[in-house]
């Protein structure tokens, strides 16, 4: 049985299960959501259309917390943010012209090196050199359009750090919520926008907010060194996810 936009209920049914979970992930660690949904909901849509309709999630819920982003967030963030503006357009293009086989294994092998950068040392709080800035906003800004995922050079940018938690998270969430905003604007600028999709991203966004909201709530209560193992583990679980994807 078909439901609204042709998405049958099964389709429908499975992603709510995949967006309550990957929004408990992202209230859990401050990132992840757009990493686990995006290969799911692409089962049933095109990869372009995973994406944006991903962007429309993330920008819903970093509005409901807007404000305590934009207090706890560090000022790295908005320099990212404005590369990100920059390059995401580009990345989009790209993914609307190459084939969803070379894209899963480009999105493979940076999440892969994502994971790898996590379990370096921790850094200071100070060593983030402005070129080392500069190049997590240009690469985010390229997943963003080209996978819906600014978060793997965003992550050990800032939880490879020697940093408060929250203001990791803050950052990591503010430039989220941007880069999905960039990623929206930019697939109605290049005219890859279906605005049915925001019919679907209502229908999910109930189930987003109860999972943020409990990610929150339980990474609260955990210690800093579980926090940064909950991440690799995302993190390393999404690498693996994604070379499975891309050769098998």
């Amino acid at each position: 049985m078909d439901l609204f936009g042709g998405y049958s209920a099964v389709a429908i049914a499975a992603a709510l299960v995949t967006a309550f979970g990957s929004a408990f992930v992202r209230g859990l660690t401050g990132f992840g959501m757009a990493i686990l949904i995006v290969p799911v909901l692409a089962l049933a849509l095109s990869p372009v259309d995973a994406v944006l309709l991903t962007n429309f999630l993330s920008v819903f819920i970093g509005l409901t917390e807007i404000r305590r982003l934009l207090r706890g967030a560090e000022k790295s963030a908005w320099v990212i943010i404005a590369l990100v503006a920059l390059t995401t357009p580009v990345g989009l293009y790209l993914l609307s012209v190459t084939t969803p086989a070379l894209a899963r294994v480009v999105i493979a092998f940076i999440a892969l090196s994502a994971f790898i950068a996590i379990l370096l040392p921790r850094r200071g709080a100070l060593e983030h050199h402005p070129a080392t800035t500069g190049g997590v906003g240009i690469l985010s800004g390229l997943m963003t359009g080209y996978a819906g995922m600014p978060g793997p050079p965003v992550v050990p940018y800032y939880v490879g750090r020697d940093i408060p938690r929250e203001t990791a998270k803050a950052s990591m969430l503010l430039i989220f919520t941007c880069a999905s905003s960039t990623g929206l604007i930019s697939g109605a600028a290049i005219g890859v926008l279906d605005w049915s999709l925001l019919l679907f991203a209502v229908l999910l966004f109930p189930a987003v907010l109860a999972g943020n909201w409990l990610g929150n709530k339980a990474s609260g209560r955990i210690e800093d060194r579980t926090w940064r193992i909950c991440v690799g583990l995302v993190l390393g679980g999404a690498a693996l996810a994604a070379l499975w994807k891309a050769f098998s």
